[in-house]
Formats: structure tokens, sequence, C-alpha cells
């Protein structure tokens, strides 16, 4: 048995875990091939993305080693025919946890844990859906002060109180029902003396609510549909539904999880040829053979390049190679993109740098950068959405989000090239939907409101410029309305939008074209 130390992962286990979700679509039971796509495969993409390092070539082309010989393609069809029962029969899924936004992760992004938010200091859960069991004042204390732009309910029981654990069950459903939206605890009077003094509680079961802090009620007794009802209105008073939760938008108000991705290749032989002597370095040609295989198989068959090697060669290109010959390379980027692996890998790379070094150069060509480097780099932009490791990142990490954002809005201004405000505005959908569903589902936005604000404000214009291209207007449209469905009711883009006369700008636009005529109305109706 040979054993190899590939080093120890900084990863956190929920980013690992998130990876390994993705991976589902890749490493299926019908993809497996004892010779070309097996455990070798996996355990070679997981290191690569756990450590940076891909396992030796001697152990990943075994198989193919046994194959070119006389005796393996003998045993070939035997062992295809034998495997084939096996790989056919459906296997359960198996859940993951996934991740989202709010827990610091070893690059310094935030993100949560099954949704969840987390204090950034021990990691303590604070809204879980779960009941807090506290014994100390202090962590009492410390736990309303997390709840004072929420709610809190407090169940005050002992461990001999009898009726108390009638309504033990109902508490643990209403804890689990609220989510995120409210906190509950429950404190032991027998083991927490201090706390029952301070709040002066003389029976059990008693309850208290609070409201971003201040007490709303208290009450005892072990009567569960005085609980429900009193812990829902409480709940609704702390988070009351939106206006635009009362409209029929059903486009608005539906969910936005279908991200616009680049998925067709380019002509790789004449693309390569573009690059001149870099085409033939290890890593393009790696990329080639990824892609290549990716295209004409099933796309789990394809064993990812060594992405380290990648990222160098392209990182040091930006610096020696006119931009003008640079989209080849960047558009081979973009296509190798699509494949969750590899977005995976670059969404946990050190600092975003490749990701970063890109997006910093072409956003410091400004308008003499070509148009069609412009346009893959928008397309790669895209392509990041294919990995759920890397949503929440382009969002909540500045240094990412600040070039996306100008790339969106510059570009959406580019009146010569169509297809640069094409792509622009599927980059803005991308964006705004990531924030719009983060809106319905957590009720707190991921895009800072500057950034709500500069992108609505380039939405409208191009809004009022765009004559060419449907799918402009279709982009831009829907990405104002995500935008301003449920928006703050007093905030930074409320009043950008009745600054600008967005419901005008809208209206007109709507009676000068035939096209897009309900999202229109839909979005006249949450901009006004």
């Amino acid at each position: 048995m040979e054993i190899i130390s590939m080093g120890v992962t900084e990863l956190e286990m929920d980013v690992i875990l998130e990876y390994l979700e993705s991976l589902k679509i890749i490493y299926t039971p019908e993809s497996y091939d004892l010779f070309l796509h097996n455990c070798n495969n996996f355990s070679n993409d997981f290191a690569l993305f756990l450590v940076g390092k891909q396992i030796p070539s001697h152990i990943t082309s075994l198989p193919q080693t046994v194959l070119n010989t006389p005796f393996g393609q003998m045993l070939r069809p035997q062992i295809d025919s034998a495997m084939r029962e096996i790989t056919q029969v459906p296997v359960a899924p198996t859940a993951v946890p996934q991740s989202g936004t709010g827990k610091p992760t070893s690059n310094g992004i935030s993100r949560t844990t099954n949704g969840q938010m987390v204090t950034s200091g021990g990691e303590k859960p604070i809204f879980t859906g779960k009941v807090h069991n506290v014994t100390r004042l202090q962590e009492l204390d410390e736990l309303l002060a997390f709840a004072r732009k929420s709610c809190a309910v407090i169940f005050f029981t002992s461990s001999t109180c009898a009726p108390c654990k009638i309504v033990y069950p109902a508490y643990d459903e209403l804890a689990a029902e609220a989510g995120s939206k409210a906190l509950f605890i429950k404190i032991d009077l027998n083991k927490s003396y201090e706390i029952g003094s301070k709040y002066k509680v003389r029976a059990t079961p008693t309850f208290m609510t609070f409201l971003h802090t201040e007490k709303v009620d208290e009450w005892s007794g072990a009567n569960e549909g005085q609980l429900r009802g009193n812990v829902r209105m409480l709940i609704q008073m702390a988070h009351p539904p939106h206006p635009h939760s009362q409209l029929g938008l059903p486009t608005l108000q539906g969910p936005h999880r279908k991200y616009i991705l680049y998925a067709k290749p380019p002509p790789l032989d004449k693309l390569i040829a573009k690059l001149g002597s870099k085409g033939t370095d290890p890593s393009v040609v790696a990329l080639k053979d990824f892609i290549t295989t990716r295209t004409s198989s099933p796309a789990a068959s394809a064993p990812i390049p060594p992405l380290p090697e990648v990222s160098a060669f392209i990182r040091s290109s930006l610096d020696h190679t006119p931009s003008t010959l640079l989209f080849p390379l960047i558009d081979l980027l973009r296509s190798a993109l699509v494949d969750p692996r590899v977005s995976g890998y670059f969404a946990e790379e050190q600092s975003h740098g490749t990701i970063l070094a890109i997006l910093n150069h072409v956003v410091s060509l400004g308008e003499e950068c070509p148009h069609t480097l412009r346009i893959v780099t928008l397309q790669m932009a895209c392509n990041l959405f294919s990995s759920s490791l890397f949503v929440p990142q382009l969002l909540g990490n500045p240094e990412l989000l600040t070039p996306l954002i100008y790339l969106i809005t510059s570009s959406l201004l580019d009146t010569t090239h169509a297809p640069v405000r094409v792509s622009a505005a599927s980059l803005a959908l991308n964006v705004t939907a990531v924030n719009h569903q983060h809106r319905l589902e957590q009720k707190a936005d991921l895009l800072p409101e500057s950034a709500q604000v500069e992108l609505a404000a380039s939405f409208l214009e191009s809004l009022e410029r765009e004559k060419e291209s449907t799918e402009v207007l279709h982009g831009i449209t829907l990405s104002l309305g995500l935008l301003a469905y449920g928006c703050a009711k007093e905030g930074e883009l409320r009043d950008l939008l009745d600054a600008m006369d967005a419901k005008n700008i809208v209206e007109v636009k709507m009676r000068t074209t035939d096209k897009e005529q309900a999202l229109f109305k839909e979005v006249m109706q949450v901009v006004k």
C-alpha cells in the first residue's frame, strides 16, 4: 500500500460539504467508468480543491495503463457489461448541509451554516430555528442584544414543573417555524436564580416577549393556543409583510434560482491560433483538452486540468499579452468555468487572485478595452455563478463586487456593441436574482445599498436608451424589478427611484414597444 501525504486544508467543513454537493451532477452512478471515470478521478478533483494539488499521475493513469495492454482490451467488454448492471441501479440522494452567507471562512468571506445567522466571535448560533437553553444572566443579555433588530421569546420553566412539559413541543415547533425571524430562549429557574430574580418570575411556566429589546408582553400558564397566538403576533410585528407581497406579481414574487451561463464552447483551434506561441503552453493545451472532452463526452468524464498551473499562466499573461490578444485566453477560462468543479476551485482560491486579476485588469483598461475582451470577461463572470460556493462571495466581497458593478454599469452604456450590452444585462440579472432570492428568504440584502443604487441608475438610463436588443430590454427591466421588489420603503434605492421618476421611464418604454408588456406592468407597480 502506498500512502501519500497531500497536505492540510484550511477550508471549513461547510465549504467542503457544499463543494461535495456540487459534484453530485458530475459523479453519478450512471457516469461511473472503471477505466475512465472512477474514484481516482474524484480523489484528484477533491484533492485539488482542498489543497491545490493533484494526486500523482501514476495513480490517475493506472486504469488507462491497464486498458492499453492486450489483456486490458480483452477484459474491457466483460467489465463494462458487469458494471452496467451496477451503475444503472438508482441511488438514493444523501442530504448534505447547504451554505449561504454570514459565517467567516478561511478566506474572510461571510457565510451561514444551513442558512442560519452566526456570530463572528465564537461561532455561537443566534437565530437557528432552535431553542437556546440559558443559565447565565450575561449570556441572556448577549442573546437579547443580538435580537435588537428583531424579536425574542423567553420561556421560564423549571425541572419540577409538570405543566411546563405540556408546552415544550409547541415551543420547539414555534422556534423551528420562525427560523431566522425570532430568538427563542428557555430558562430553568432551578439553575438560574439570578435571572429569575432580575425578571421577577414568580410562577412557571411564564413567558415574556421582546420586540427590539423592549418588553412587549408577559403571561403565565400552559395554554398552547395562547402561546402560539402571542408568538406569531410578535413575529408579525417584528417582520411586517412588505406592501409588494400583497400585489399580484407572479414574475417578481417567484424564485429566480436559474442563472444565465454561457456554456457554448468557442471554435477552439481558431481561438488558440490567435494566442500564437502561447497556444502551445501546457496550461492552454490542458484547458483545450478539458473543454473538448467535456463537450464531446458526458461532462463527468472530463478530468479537470491542473488549475494551479492554469491560474499562474493566466495571471502572468495579463501583464505580458496585448489586450487585443487576451480575449482568447479569457474565453478558454470562460468555457471551463461552466463546470462547477472549476468554478468551485476558483471560488476558494486564496484571495480570489486569478478572477480578481482578470476583472481588475479589464476595468483598468477603461474605454480602451477591446469589446471582444469585455464580452468574454462579462460572460466569464456569469459562469462563476455555476458554483454555489461562488454565488454569495460575488455579492458579499467588496473586492469582487466593485469591478463587477463597474463592468455592468459601463457596459450597459456601450452604444456601439449590442453583444456587450447583452452580456452585461445577463450578469446584471444574475447579480440581482441572487440578492432578490436572499431578500425573499432571509429578509435581508446581500448587495450593499450603494451598489443597488448604482445598478438601478444604470438600468434606468439604459432602459431609456435601448432601442435595438430585446434581450437587453428584458434583462435590465427584470433586473430593475428584482432590485425594487421588497426594497426598504425608506432607503436610498427608493429615493433614487423617485428622483429619477422610474415609473415614468418604464411606462414610456412600455408604450414604445410591444415586447415584455406583462413584465413592464409588474415592474411599474414596484418602482412607483
